[in-house]
């Protein structure tokens, strides 16, 4: 319903660029001991310079969402780089309005919002990222239970993506599945 509605006000505005004034409203009901648990990252939707030069590299990745007693999650990201496997961890703290949250960035020493827009907790998830660096790069990502994901899905998530402005360009689904295990996520990494 969710995304039903965001592509109709999408259509109906005529965007051509993602516009920074339309409220995307999160999964209703959102659970997130449900939505905890193992996920792989199999499809991205970003316009950014630096997603760009990188983005024919990008493989399916794997990671681990962990929830606390007072709803904030811990997501730990597993990714292949050059001198071996990397461990990202993002703690994201609930806002209050189920299924957003907020995280710091390091990397960008800037505040992002999540927002989990749709899920059906078993089979797949979409995500939207906003950030402000001077200009909105929003991204996209389609999450799954498995590396491999539905067609139907994978159309879903390009529909998705491409009302929201993003070009064909900027939506990647990648092929390869990153290598890297799951591994115990305990130790206090943090990106």
């Amino acid at each position: 319903m969710t995304l039903a509605i965001a592509l109709l006000l999408c259509m109906f505005l005529g965007m051509h660029g993602f516009n920074t004034q339309l409220v995307i409203e999160p999964q209703p009901n959102f659970d997130v001991e449900k939505f905890a648990g193992e996920w792989y990252r199999i499809g991205v939707a970003d316009e950014s310079p630096f997603f760009a030069m990188f983005k024919d590299h990008l493989k399916v990745s794997k990671g681990l969402l962990v929830s606390d007693a007072n709803g904030n999650v811990n997501l730990t990201m597993w990714s292949i780089r050059p001198y071996g496997c990397s461990i990202s961890v993002y703690s994201y703290e609930k806002t209050d309005v189920l299924g957003e949250f907020t995280y710091f960035s390091k990397r960008h020493k800037i505040t992002k919002d999540i927002t989990i827009v749709e899920t059906n907790y078993t089979d797949y998830s979409l995500v939207l990222k906003y950030k402000n660096m001077h200009k909105e790069y929003t991204q996209v990502a389609l999450y799954g239970r498995s590396s491999l994901q539905r067609p139907e899905l994978i159309e879903k998530f390009r529909s998705f993506a491409l009302s929201l402005g993003f070009s064909d360009e900027a939506i990647v689904i990648p092929a390869d599945v990153d290598p890297c295990p799951i591994l115990d996520p305990s130790p206090p990494y943090s990106k």
